[in-house]
C-alpha cells in the first residue's frame, strides 16, 4: 500500500557476531593465501636477487664506472631483497586483498553507498599505484643524475643496499599518497566537509602547501621537487572535477527526494 512506511534496505540482512568473525577468519586467510602464492612466485621468478636489482637499477645507472651497491651489515644480502619481495607480492595480490576487504563490507552498505565505496577503492589503488610507477620510471632516473651532477670526483659512490630500500619506500609511499588527492577531494566534498566552491576558492593555498610537502618529502634538489608539486596540483583540480559527478552518482534516497521537493518548490 502507497500508505505503509517503505521498509530499510538492509532489513533482514544482520548476521550474528559470531558469523561475521568466521567471515572475517576466512576473507583474511583468502587475502593472506593470494600474498603467500605470489610471494611463493616471485621468490622463484625472478627471484628476490633479482627484484633488488630491478629496483636498484634507476641508481645503478647513474653511478659512476664499476661502482656497485654495498652492504654494511652482515645479514643485509639476505633480509632486504627478502622484504623487497614480500613488498611486490602484496602489492601484486593488492587486487584480491581489496576484493576480500570489499565482499566483507559490502554486504552492510547501502545502494549508495556502494556506489560510493567501490569506486573510490578501485580509483585509490590505481592512483596509488600510478604514483609508484611514475616515481621509479621517471623521477628517479633525474633525481639520481642530478644527485651525481653534484659529487665530487675524490668521491667514490657507493651507497648502503639498506638505506637505499628505505629511501625508495619513502618515495613510494610519498608519491602514492600524493596521488590520493583525488580521492581525498572527493570524500572531503561527499561528507559535507567542504564544498566545492570553497575548494575552488582555497586553490592558491593549496598550490603553496604542495610546494611545502614537496620540499619536505623530497631529497632537496628541484627536479624531484617539482616531479611531486606539479602532479599534486594537476590531481587536486582532477579530484574538483570528479567531485561533482560522485556527489550527484551516490545521493542517498533521502537526499534525492529533498532535491526534488526543493525543484517543484
Amino acid at each position: 500500500m502507497s500508505g505503509q512506511t517503505p521498509k530499510d534496505e538492509l532489513e533482514g540482512t544482520e548476521q550474528p557476531f559470531v558469523e561475521h568473525l568466521v567471515e572475517l577468519r576466512d576473507r583474511l586467510i583468502k587475502a593472506l593465501l593470494a600474498v603467500g602464492v605470489v610471494f611463493a612466485v616471485l621468490a622463484v621468478y625472478p627471484g628476490p636477487a633479482g627484484l633488488y636489482d630491478l629496483l636498484a637499477a634507476p641508481l645503478v645507472a647513474n653511478l659512476p664506472q664499476g661502482a656497485t651497491l654495498i652492504a654494511t651489515s652482515v645479514i643485509s644480502p639476505f633480509l632486504v631483497p627478502l622484504k623487497i619481495t614480500l613488498m611486490a607480492a602484496f602489492l601484486v595480490a593488492l587486487p584480491v586483498v581489496l576484493y576480500q576487504v570489499w565482499a566483507f563490507v559490502a554486504p552492510g552498505l547501502y545502494s549508495h553507498e556502494k556506489r560510493l565505496v567501490l569506486p573510490l577503492v578501485v580509483a585509490s589503488t590505481v592512483l596509488f599505484a600510478s604514483g609508484v610507477a611514475f616515481c621509479y620510471f621517471f623521477v628517479f632516473g633525474q633525481v639520481f643524475k642530478f644527485i651525481q651532477s653534484f659529487a665530487p670526483k675524490s668521491i667514490t659512490a657507493a651507497p648502503d643496499i639498506e638505506a637505499y630500500l628505505s629511501f625508495v619506500l619513502t618515495m613510494f609511499i610519498a608519491f602514492g599518497a600524493a596521488f590520493e588527492v583525488p580521492v581525498a577531494v572527493v570524500l572531503l566534498t561527499r561528507m559535507g566537509v567542504v564544498t566545492i566552491d570553497q575548494l575552488k576558492a582555497w586553490r592558491g593555498y593549496f598550490i603553496v602547501v604542495a610546494f611545502i610537502v614537496a620540499a619536505v618529502i623530497t631529497p632537496p634538489d628541484v627536479v624531484s621537487q617539482l616531479s611531486l608539486a606539479l602532479p599534486m596540483c594537476l590531481l587536486y583540480e582532477l579530484g574538483l572535477w570528479s567531485a561533482k559527478i560522485f556527489i550527484r552518482a551516490t545521493k542517498a534516497p533521502d537526499e534525492e527526494e529533498a532535491g526534488s521537493s526543493d525543484k517543484t518548490a
